[in-house]
Formats: structure tokens, C-alpha cells, sequence
């Protein structure tokens, strides 16, 4: 079923984003929030632009989904509340829009996630369910909850309207660019901001980037299916990007438009941190820092015309102090 301007109303495994929805919500957004800055930066010589979604009110791109999927319940949903699944951004995101729209949310977080987001999604009001990483399977404490309550799953990043609200972000860029980008550059975790943008933006390469060992969404786009992540996966310092596996409706909307992706080192990412910090001004978390690695370590080379996401700024404190005084 093809979505159009009107709220939707078929069941989402019906759904598939497009770009009508993309232009839907970045008008809905635009009414709530201010479009974020588009920074110029020099890199290798060349002159482009980093968007800085670290500055939304959460400190993430994660909102922009969040409002729109929330935003097109109907009544009975609202009543029943959402339930969604996060380490902690795409928490903030839906916690904040439930807030706003005066809707039960309750998000099944892990117990290790970095205290600064669990801190800050209670204080947006939602009920925060723990849960053991790695050792117990989130989706199925999610699908438990969803059971009992009856209310709304708000998937991270496998959602026809998160996927459209994060593509809202596309449509500022042209906007503030004056022009479509050649490429954007874009942290990606479970492929939902990479979609979108690939919406909104139909013209403009893709470059997916992932951390060392979690390119799950580089696999899928390889090998044309859902690959999921090993027994033992590598640590990575980004809780942001370590989703086990794409969903076959982003790997769906990628698959003709992603360039190959690229993959980043902790030590990459600390470097591209330092460096949003005192050339931008930035306080960006590693997940929120991937992008702009690769365009730093050469992976993904800038053209003037290039736009690299830095998607978010929830760091903990001590950890970015480390980070800013280490070589």
C-alpha cells in the first residue's frame, strides 16, 4: 500500500515509506522545531557541510521519527500507549513526542546504556524497562510488553513513518543547501536515517557508514538479504549503532540507492570527535561521529557539494573528557 499525505491508516507491515510521506513529515516538523545548522567545514582541502542534528532539544536526529510516528496514531492507539526499544536516543525521541502529545510511553532500554540517556528519557516521562546486554533478547521483552498492553510498537529504525520523519532531515538540507547534495555522508546503525535521507534526497549518493564489526547494513546491502550480527561481536564505543540486524523494509528502500559502505575504528571516531569539538564547536557521542570519521580518515572523500550527518550529541561526561585529552 502506497502512503499518501493523509494519516495512515493500514498496519505497518502493509506500510512502505516514500518520499509524498517525507515532504508530510518535514512540514509536520517544521512546525514544532527549528531546522538545525547546516555547518561549513573544510576537509582535505575541501569545503562542505556537516549537519548538526546534535543539536536537536534531545540531542539527536532520533525526534524527527519519534514525532511523526507518534503523531499518526489514531485516538485508540494513543490511548494504549507505545512501547519502543533504544539505547537511548530513539528513547529521547519518542519519550519527547509522547510528552507532547500526551501519550503513555515505555521504553525497553539496556541496563548498560550510558547513564546520561537513561537520566534523560526518565525525565522526559517515560517508563524505562531494563533489560541485560548481551544476554537477553530486547525485542522479545518489547513483544511482552506490546502483549499485555495492547500498545503500539515504535521500531528504532524498521517503522514506515520513523523512517519518513528521519528523512525530514533531507528536506531541510536542500533547503539551507539551496540545492540537492551530491552525497550524504550518514552514521548508520539499522538503516532508518539512511533511508530516509535516500527519500528524501532521490538524487544524492548515500554513503552508509558503521562501526568496525556492525556493518550489518553494508552486509545486507552486499549480499541482497538480512545478515545478522555474530556470537561474539566486536566492542564498539558507539551503544548508538549496534543494532544484531537491518529490517527487510530498509534493507528494501537501500538496496538500488546506498554506495557500498564503509566501515570506521573507535579510534577514527575519537579523532572525528575531537575534531567537531574544536572546529564546530560540537559535542558529538560516537555513534553521532561516524560520518564524519570516514570523511576525515579519507573513506568517503568530500566534494564541495557533500553533506556529512553528525546525528548526535548524548555523551557521558567523563568519557568525552577522556576522549578530548587523549591522542
Amino acid at each position: 500500500m502506497i502512503q499518501s499525505e493523509d494519516l495512515p491508516v493500514a498496519p505497518v507491515s502493509e506500510q512502505m515509506p516514500t518520499r509524498v510521506g517525507v515532504l508530510a513529515a518535514a512540514r509536520s516538523i517544521a512546525e514544532i522545531l527549528p531546522p538545525t545548522p547546516l555547518l561549513p567545514v573544510e576537509i582535505g582541502g575541501v569545503r562542505c557541510h556537516v549537519k548538526a542534528e546534535s543539536l536537536q532539544p534531545i540531542g539527536a536526529f532520533k525526534i524527527r521519527g519519534g514525532w511523526w510516528r507518534l503523531a499518526n496514531l489514531s485516538d485508540e492507539e494513543r490511548a494504549r500507549g507505545v512501547v519502543a526499544v533504544s539505547s537511548g536516543n530513539h528513547a529521547q525521541g519518542v519519550a519527547w513526542a509522547a510528552r507532547r502529545l500526551g501519550i503513555k510511553a515505555t521504553i525497553v532500554m539496556p541496563r548498560n546504556a550510558p547513564q546520561v540517556k537513561l537520566d534523560a528519557t526518565r525525565a522526559l516521562g517515560a517508563e524505562i524497562v531494563l533489560y541485560e546486554r548481551p544476554g537477553e533478547d530486547r525485542d522479545e521483552v518489547a513483544a511482552l510488553l506490546v502483549e499485555e498492553s495492547g500498545a503500539t510498537l515504535v521500531h528504532a529504525f524498521g517503522d514506515p513513518w520513523v523512517i519518513e520523519g528521519q528523512g525530514s532531515a533531507g528536506v531541510e538540507i536542500a533547503s539551507q543547501l539551496g540545492q540537492t547534495p551530491d552525497r550524504i555522508l550518514v552514521c548508520c546503525g539499522g538503516g532508518g536515517l539512511a533511508a530516509g535521507l535516500s527519500l528524501a534526497c532521490p538524487d544524492s549518493a548515500i554513503h552508509v557508514v558503521e562501526p568496525e564489526g556492525w556493518d550489518m547494513v553494508g552486509k545486507a546491502l552486499e549480499t541482497g538479504e538480512i545478515v545478522r550480527v555474530g556470537d561474539n561481536p566486536p566492542s564498539t564505543i558507539c551503544d548508538a549503532l549496534q543494532p544484531d540486524a537491518t529490517k527487510p523494509i530498509n534493507l528494501a528502500v537501500l538496496k538500488d540507492r546506498a554506495e557500498p559502505s564503509v566501515t570506521v575504528t573507535d579510534a577514527e571516531i575519537r579523532a572525528a570527535q575531537r575534531f567537531a569539538f574544536s572546529n564546530l564547536n560540537l559535542v558529538v557521542e560516537p555513534g553521532g561521529a561516524a560520518a564524519l570519521a570516514a570523511a576525515l580518515a579519507g573513506k568517503v572523500p568530500p566534494s564541495e557539494n557533500s553533506v556529512i550527518m553528525v546525528t548526535g550529541g548524548n555523551c557521558d561526561p567523563a568519557r568525552f573528557a577522556e576522549t578530548l585529552t587523549s591522542d
